[in-house]
Order: C-alpha cells, then sequence, then structure tokens
C-alpha cells in the first residue's frame, strides 16, 4: 500500500511540475505529505474528546504484552513520582479514569497502546502492596485482568524500563492515565 501511494505522489508530483503548476520544492512536498499521510500520530497528541489514534504498542517480545503464564505479581517501585505500583519486569502500572464500576473501557487500539495487567489465577502482592486491594476482573475478550482498590490495571506501551513513567498524566482515549499508589489512588507528579 505505502508503494502504491508513494507511486501515486510520485506521479501527481511530476504532473504538477510539468504543467508548471508547482516547482519542484512543492511537488516534493507534495510527493512527501502523500507518502506521510499514513503514519500514525501518537496516542498523546490527540486531546481528550477527539479521535485516538491506534496508540503505540509495545515491542512484539514485550513481556507487558506476552500472555501471563501464572499469577500476576504487583510489587512498590521508587521513581521520579515517589513510591507507585509495578507489575512485570519493575514496569510502571497505571489507572484510566475512564474506567467505571471496575470495568475497563480500553479495549482493541487503547488496549494496544495500554496493555492491561493480565493474570492467571489470583494476584500476588510483592513487596509494598497492599493484597487485600488486589482483585480481578473478566474483560471482554475473556482473558483475567488484575485491579487495585478496584482500578483496572494498565502498562503504558512507551515505557521501555522499570521507573518509567511516560503515562503520568497522559490525556488519551477519552480519560486520563496516573501511575498508582500504595495506598489505590493516583500518584501525583
Amino acid at each position: 500500500m505505502r508503494k502504491l501511494l508513494y507511486a501515486g505522489a510520485v506521479a501527481i508530483s511530476l504532473l504538477a511540475a510539468g504543467c508548471g503548476g508547482a516547482g519542484d520544492e512543492d511537488a516534493s512536498r507534495v510527493a512527501s505529505d502523500q507518502v506521510n499521510e499514513s503514519e500514525t500520530p501518537e496516542p498523546s497528541e490527540f486531546p481528550t474528546g477527539t479521535t485516538p489514534s491506534a496508540g503505540v504498542p509495545a515491542s512484539p517480545t514485550s513481556p507487558v504484552q506476552a500472555s501471563p503464564t501464572g499469577p500476576a505479581r504487583i510489587a512498590v517501585a521508587s521513581t521520579s513520582l515517589g513510591n507507585v505500583l509495578t507489575g512485570v519486569e519493575g514496569r510502571t502500572v497505571y489507572l484510566f479514569t475512564k474506567d467505571k464500576g471496575g470495568t475497563s473501557a480500553c479495549t482493541q487500539a487503547c488496549a494496544a497502546a495500554w496493555p492491561p495487567v493480565l493474570t492467571v489465577g489470583e494476584p500476588q502482592a510483592g513487596a509494598g502492596a497492599q493484597g487485600n486491594l488486589l482483585g480481578t476482573i473478566h474483560r471482554e475478550d475473556g482473558t483475567t485482568q488484575v485491579t487495585y482498590n478496584k482500578h483496572p490495571l494498565y502498562y503504558y506501551a512507551k515505557d521501555q524500563k522499570a521507573g518509567d513513567v511516560l503515562g503520568q498524566d497522559v490525556k488519551d482515549f477519552g480519560g486520563e492515565w496516573y501511575a498508582v499508589t500504595p495506598e489505590g489512588k493516583k500518584a501525583k507528579p
């Protein structure tokens, strides 16, 4: 598809340049605009209430996208936001303000950008996490998602390593995203 768009853009550019309707610089800009038109913008570029992007999925080998093989382990780690909950490989977990009544409002493209924290069996509390605040919900795709203080938990695909908090206070997919404190509340910047 990209090759077809590129060929079409080049043909239009040549036609426009040959007809004297556009200079070389304008023709190059038109061709570039045509090719780049299919690129997906970053999810956070859309203010709340606008059309969300397809998101930026984690790499296929990312542990946050892998199917769980056992119970999820939620712990607490120190970050630039203070102490927050973490999951696989110490990655920060987030809550989504659009979730209501313990139900996830994040599916499809949203779940690609914000992978749910999944578990097989009851999740376990690691160091600093309160086991009595852990729970689960069943997602519409049949998987089991971890909750904390009744908030469904998610990773952020742009967080690459333990301690990253790039998802903090992001407005995306019709709500806001916040790291979660050990008390089960929104982390403050």
